[in-house]
């Protein structure tokens, strides 16, 4: 009885702690101080680490570049097919012309441009989690007892604490939007949900140690507009739900997320599909449209990469989504990997491994910029609309802008793809006057 008494006792402390210090501040939307303490504290240890390590390095190590291809091992020339063909001879057919081919095939092969973007940012150096870096070896006593003690931090301390968060948010999620979800509609069921989301987005983003700096508040989403933002995690929909609430569109779900997501429709005018809807493109479309025309409703959330990207690309974006019309708001984010890596690769680990690997990282920490909304031309096609707005979310969030669909993360390179190539070259020779010769010569022959 005594023992039973002494972890009731000790369960009371920690549960006061959590909801004194932690809970209901966030609650508030108030801050103690203990985040940005915590925060000092790692950065201060981060970076004397990172002096340990450069002074205790044997061999003077090469500066690499801050750029998103830093981690490349191949140095790649952007110059076009017809000019770089024609610096091999002259721009005629010329059986000099298979070397660009052949160079471009065995770029791809050591290392494409596509697939490193489903891989987590190399970083520059060790930030005390993970060694992935085959330079980040023993260097000194000192330095291993400090991992040591932040292995001991992050699973025994940290883990606990996040999880105890964890389960408190999505539990206060799933009974608040249930016990909204039975108001009649009007405008205090709609006030109420938007309280109960945003509370408990404010939980779970304790729960990850989250700081998250938002800029250009002026230009937040509208209700009646579409939101669209670069896709990073599935934490990404916790971080902007943070700052303000949204209507969700996605496919429905099994398990515990099956649950939230019944929940939550009953709160708030979230748009799920079954796996056979998302297939009827037009039923989709019309759904959300149907959405859009109702300025009263919260702003649409999109990820129109349809895919996690490891924050460092913007891969193409479905025209799906900028079919519908109205306003869009773009959204850039972007995540500091030094104090965590953010990323999902979905084809590596389960989502409960991905929690895992989030909730005994140091902290997330990231940026978002709200840009100024955007409309579609009159001269402009969906296809042209979102490379626009994808290419302002490029730019503000320093990332790279890749025309390739995320798709290819699970699926094979389309022929048209490869037929575009092939139509450029083609009609290169055209230009020049090299087909018209080859049949010339055909003939006579």
């Amino acid at each position: 009885m005594e023992v039973v008494w002494a972890v009731g006792q000790v369960g009371a402390v920690w549960m006061a702690v959590v909801l004194g210090l932690i809970m209901v501040p966030s609650a508030l939307g108030i801050s103690l101080g203990i985040s940005e303490a915590y925060m000092w504290v790692l950065v201060k240890t981060l970076e004397w680490a990172t002096i340990r390590l450069q002074n205790g390095a044997k061999k003077p190590q090469p500066q690499v570049p801050r750029t998103p291809t830093a981690n490349g091992i191949i140095e790649r020339d952007e110059t076009p097919m017809e000019k770089e063909i024609a610096l091999l001879h002259r721009a005629d057919f010329e059986f000099s012309h298979i070397f660009y081919f052949c160079r471009k095939g065995f770029e791809a092969i050591v290392e494409d441009e596509v697939t490193q973007r489903f891989s987590s940012e190399e970083l520059l150096s060790w930030n005390l989690l993970t060694r992935t870096n085959v330079n980040f070896h023993y260097i000194s006593l000192r330095l291993t007892v400090v991992w040591v003690i932040g292995v001991v931090v992050r699973y025994c301390f940290l883990l606990p604490l996040r999880f105890t968060l964890a389960a408190i948010g999505i539990t206060s999620m799933i009974v608040g939007t249930t016990v909204v979800g039975q108001l009649p509609n009007g405008s205090v069921k709609n006030y109420l949900s938007e309280v109960v989301h945003l509370t408990c987005s404010r939980i779970l983003v304790r729960a990850l140690s989250g700081t998250i700096h938002y800029h250009n508040k002026e230009n937040r989403p509208q209700k009646g507009g579409i939101c669209v933002a670069n896709h990073t995690s599935p934490i990404d929909a916790i971080i902007l739900t943070n700052d303000g609430c949204y209507a969700m569109v996605g496919q429905v779900h099994g398990g515990l997320m099956g649950i939230i997501q019944r929940a939550t429709v009953k709160a708030c005018p979230h748009v799920w599909f079954e796996r056979s809807e998302m297939k009827d493109r037009h039923l989709v479309t019309k759904r959300l449209r149907e959405h859009v025309a109702d300025k009263s409703k919260l702003p649409i959330l999109i990820f129109p990469e349809g895919t996690c990207i490891n924050n460092t690309s913007v891969m193409m974006f479905k025209k799906g989504s900028f079919e519908i019309g109205g306003t869009i708001y773009p959204v850039a984010i972007k995540y500091d990997p030094q104090f965590g890596d953010a990323f999902w690769n979905s084809s590596k680990y389960n989502i409960v491994s991905y929690l895992l690997r989030i909730m005994t990282s140091w902290a997330i920490v990231c940026n978002v910029w709200y840009l100024p909304p955007m409309v579609r031309k009159e001269d402009e096609d969906a296809v042209q609309f979102a490379n626009r707005v994808r290419s302002a979310i490029a730019r503000q969030g320093g990332l790279t802008e890749l025309p390739w669909d995320g798709g290819l993360k699970r699926a094979k390179v389309k022929d048209t793809f490869k037929e575009e190539q092939q139509k450029n070259y083609s009609k290169m020779l055209v230009r020049n006057g090299s087909v018209g010769s080859l049949s010339a010569e055909t003939e006579s022959d």
